[in-house]
């Protein structure tokens, strides 16, 4: 390094400052380049390349002292050479969860969209911000086209949208907007004087429900659950005593959040019914389909959303069912009079001036809480061009006929058991093991089924053959709840599943 300042120093204009060399870059192109290169062939070697390939484990399990030994994990002083982090890279891939493998059931996402993949390489080349159209005219028009076309399939005549990481923020900014059309002063006079505001929801809802009523100073004390059926919908009739109760207690309500889409059990509330309850109310109705929201592709599978139209707002998350890449989550409006502005806006001068040389009007970020923000609308739009409406439609029906041939062989096999019919891609059943299924029915039993699911897990993430949810709920003992949704996953991969079961549970 000596040697190279010695070099530039000597040569013509040669200018220092504080002891810093300006002249030139500092960084080497084109070894940066080359690495850019080895690193993208290493993805493309260990991730895409073996992304349908069932031979390969779903996840090389390490203990975290132990993977922390693994990757070496220590920053230092100085950099490491390009051998060592191309090895790191490798490192990464394989001791990751494989999202993409065909036998990973365990989350509300998975597999691979090649398109979706290709774009999020471009965004993060090209590291846009999402605010104004001057820094990222092609993505912020890419959004644009993305909500209106979202919006058609809600069934609003017009309306507004932005994107935002995650459906638990999208949640978030619903409940803030219908708070901020309840009582618009709150934006400048803030909590005092307000009174106790109360939203309801069912108690299947997601959980960012309760964390967005706490972090918006409105309390979980104020947010009422609403019992719901054996089904996990929510029952209008006790919604309806709910929103009285809480007017006599002295109250204001101002929300209902309905869920398209139940994150266990899959369930969809019915939107008709609970929207005449808003309307009857003046309570602006939220519908919570991040889940859900993609059956609205599916010509065959819509009407589980039936009402959706006459929510005030829907979270839809694309990155689900319809694998745009995580993250990939809209909160769509149907307000088109500036509402979502009006409630975020700050104008700040130095990124919305008025006198700019365009149309500012798509300067849209000001009608988001964050300044930076992610162009993840281009990854499902690069998607839909590719397979049009038609082939994410064939992805809902392929799914969620995959969904109903695993209900059907697990009627068929002996210590299978469902919990319920399934009317979305969530199937739901307990696993009895031999040496329970003579046990008569009581406290005993279920005490054991209990620690069946754990034990199951652990042996299959050992030995990496699949990843499979389990959970207890609502007074159940733990049950495994299967996902499909990757349209590689195959009628070969449903039997597998419970065949691995059967073989991992057969001294239990």
């Amino acid at each position: 390094v000596g040697v190279c300042k010695q070099e530039m120093l000597q040569k013509k204009n040669a200018v220092l400052v504080d002891g810093v060399i300006l002249n030139g870059p500092i960084m080497d192109s084109k070894a940066g380049e080359k690495f850019v290169e080895e690193a993208c062939k290493i993805i493309m070697e260990e991730v895409i390349q073996k992304a349908d390939d069932v031979t390969e484990k779903v996840c090389e399990w390490q203990a975290p002292e132990t993977l922390k030994q693994i990757l070496d994990l220590e920053m230092r002083d100085t950099g490491e050479c390009h051998q060592k982090l191309l090895q790191l890279c490798r490192d990464v891939i394989q001791y990751s969860v494989k999202t993409s493998h065909p036998r990973f059931f365990n989350q509300l996402y998975a597999g691979i969209d090649y398109y979706s993949l290709v774009a999020r390489f471009i965004t993060e080349a090209l590291n846009p911000s999402v605010y104004t159209y001057e820094v990222s005219p092609v993505f912020l028009l890419v959004e644009e086209a993305v909500i209106k076309k979202m919006i058609e399939f809600i069934g609003w005549e017009e309306g507004d949208g932005i994107f935002n990481p995650g459906g638990s923020v999208s949640n978030m900014y619903a409940m803030n907007l219908a708070r901020y059309k309840f009582c618009p002063e709150i934006k400048e006079k803030g909590l005092s004087g307000l009174p106790r505001l109360v939203l309801f929801t069912s108690e299947e809802c997601h959980y960012s429900m309760k964390k967005a009523a706490s972090f918006l100073g409105i309390g979980t004390e104020n947010v009422y659950f609403i019992r719901t059926d054996e089904r996990g919908k929510m029952i209008p009739e006790e919604l309806e005593k709910q929103v009285q109760r809480a007017r006599k207690e002295g109250s204001a309500p101002f929300l209902v959040c309905a869920t398209a889409g139940t994150t266990v059990l899959g369930a969809f509330d019915p939107l008709d019914k609970i929207a005449d309850i808003c309307e009857k109310h003046g309570l602006w109705l939220h519908v919570d389909a991040s889940w859900g929201g993609s059956a609205l592709i599916s010509r065959k599978h819509c009407r589980l959303l039936h009402g959706i139209h006459r929510a005030d707002s829907v979270a839809w998350n694309p990155h689900k069912m319809l694998l745009a890449g995580i993250q990939c989550c809209a909160l769509l409006v149907k307000d088109n009079s500036g509402l979502l502005k009006k409630c975020y806006s700050a104008e700040a001068a130095y990124l919305f001036q008025q006198d700019k040389f365009y149309d500012v009007s798509y300067d849209t970020g000001d009608k988001s809480i964050q300044c930076s923000r992610r162009p993840d609308a281009f990854k499902f739009w690069l998607m839909w061009k590719a397979l049009g409406t038609t082939g994410l439609e064939e992805r809902v029906n392929r799914a969620l006929a995959l969904a109903r041939y695993l209900v059907e062989e697990i009627k068929k096999r002996e210590g299978f058991q469902l919990l319920l019919e399934p009317e979305y891609a969530n199937v739901c059943f307990w696993y009895i093991p031999p040496s329970l299924r003579e046990m008569e029915d009581g406290p005993d039993f279920w005490q054991k089924l209990h620690q069946v699911a754990p034990i199951i897990k652990e042996r299959m993430m050992k030995k990496g053959s699949m990843m499979l949810g389990y959970q207890p709920h609502r007074g159940k003992v733990n049950f495994f709840r299967q996902v499909v949704i990757s349209p590689q996953v195959s009628r070969e991969d449903m039997d597998f599943l419970l065949d691995e079961i059967e073989l991992l549970a057969k001294d239990l």
